[in-house]
């Protein structure tokens, strides 16, 4: 008993010490995610993705990666698209990008393992777009894409993270109390979308880190002649992301876990570039896309992964790029608390975490619905008998009058009070 407790203790330990060390990065990474959610416009963007090419996919790119990082707000935004004429290669894009190039994600990486790390998954995204692009129709077909898309159309998405956002220009931006209500309503979606998610990938990569050693060089081919344990590498980090269920941001702890038990550079590549084929997510492609698609697509992104992952560390061993020298230990992974930069950095990160939390409380409401904040003044508005209600979306105020009339139905009959609806 005492020796579980110890282990208890230490996997707690070790998975705080590692939240301490990243802390400033995730806030600083969400607030910039916020900026570019609110601030960068959309819509034209969204237009101009319609059909198949490369400037399509170009276009899904960018903005997946002006997104926000949670894996299945990616899935779901890159379905919508799809319904609305997308190609396959331009949703598929938008979820690489929204993934794998954006801010957040490329901050926490630098700071536990390396500027290797988050370059590499930068080239990598880039990387898979092509690849993705180029091997499409050897998995799917135009009629089988078409099959899909009637699929998602008949597939409710169910809620969606809208960015919050309204046309302004830079210097109305950066002296707007609105406009800056926008970028803490979209940090607050994000961190209410992927808490659970950094959450479990911290608390797992602390717990498997009281493994040692020894069991990781169970796991992974080192001793072997070149290239078989890069390729193992390779295929066993996607099934070690696909067995964790963790994804988006939650994946970097993780990968420093594992790259101090001794996987190889494209091994913890191969393993980041895999959340995009977790179960719970390969799950809801079959919801949206029906089971055949959804096995096809799955493929195609498992090859892609793999592949890009060994271009990319073939690209950085002849470049010189990869870490060589001792791999970084427990001790250099989960870190310290002391008075030193790192604590001034996470107190200015709890300020900004708390101002942007304020403003929210400030100027929001919380949709009945999907629980999300919305800031009153923008939000879908309903006012019922003296009460108002704000939505993030017609979708949930749909719900709820659908929840409300259910209700009202199973009642004492009696007229309904006048509704006022105002969409902002």
């Amino acid at each position: 008993m005492v020796d579980v407790l110890e282990v208890i203790w230490h996997g707690l330990r070790d998975s705080l010490l590692m939240a301490w060390e990243v802390w400033w990065a995730l806030v600083l990474g969400f607030a910039i995610s916020g900026i570019v959610q609110a601030w960068v416009p959309r819509a034209r963007i969204e237009r101009a993705m319609s059909g198949s090419g490369p400037k399509p996919v170009a276009l899904a790119t960018g903005l997946g990666a002006a997104s926000s990082s949670c894996s299945y707000a990616a899935i779901a935004i890159a379905k919508s698209l799809f319904q609305k004429g997308a190609s396959a290669a331009s949703a598929l894009a938008f979820q690489f990008a929204s993934t794998n190039l954006v801010w957040e994600l490329g901050l926490v990486l630098w700071l536990l393992i390396g500027w290797q790390f988050t370059l590499a998954e930068y080239v990598g995204g880039i990387v898979m777009v092509i690849l993705m692009a180029v091997l499409l129709r050897a998995f799917v077909s135009p009629r089988l894409e078409a099959k899909a898309r009637d699929h998602a159309k008949q597939a409710a998405t169910g809620h969606q993270h809208y960015p919050a956002g309204e046309e302004l220009g830079w210097r109305e931006r950066l002296s707007s109390v609105s406009a800056w209500s926008d970028v803490a309503h979209n940090f607050r979606g994000d961190w209410q979308m992927l808490y659970k998610e950094v959450t479990v990938g911290f608390v797992l990569a602390g717990f498997i880190a009281q493994l040692g050693n020894g069991f990781f060089e169970s796991l992974f081919v080192r001793s072997a002649p070149a290239p078989l344990p890069t390729i193992e590498n390779v295929i066993l980090g996607p099934i070690i992301a696909v067995l964790s269920f963790v994804c988006s941001v939650g994946n970097v702890p993780l990968a420093a876990v594992l790259w101090s038990g001794g996987i190889s550079f494209a091994g913890v590549l191969a393993f980041l570039f895999a959340d995009l084929v977790v179960l719970p997510i390969v799950a809801i492609y079959r919801k949206y896309y029906g089971t055949r698609f959804a096995l096809r697509i799955v493929a195609l992104m498992f090859v892609t992964m793999v592949l890009a992952a060994l271009i990319v560390d073939g690209l950085f061993s002849v470049a010189g790029l990869i870490p060589t020298g001792p791999r970084p230990s427990r001790d250099d992974i989960f870190g310290t608390i002391a008075a030193n930069y790192k604590l001034a950095l996470n107190l200015l990160g709890v300020l900004i975490f708390t101002a942007l939390f304020w403003l929210t409380a400030r100027r929001g409401s919380t949709d009945p619905v999907c629980g999300m904040k919305v800031d009153r003044a923008k939000a879908v508005r309903l006012d019922s008998a003296g009460e108002s209600f704000y939505f993030c979306s017609k979708h949930c105020l749909h719900a709820f009058e659908l929840e409300r009339a259910g209700a009202e139905a199973g009642g004492a009959p009696g007229p309904r009070p006048p509704v006022h609806i105002q969409a902002h």
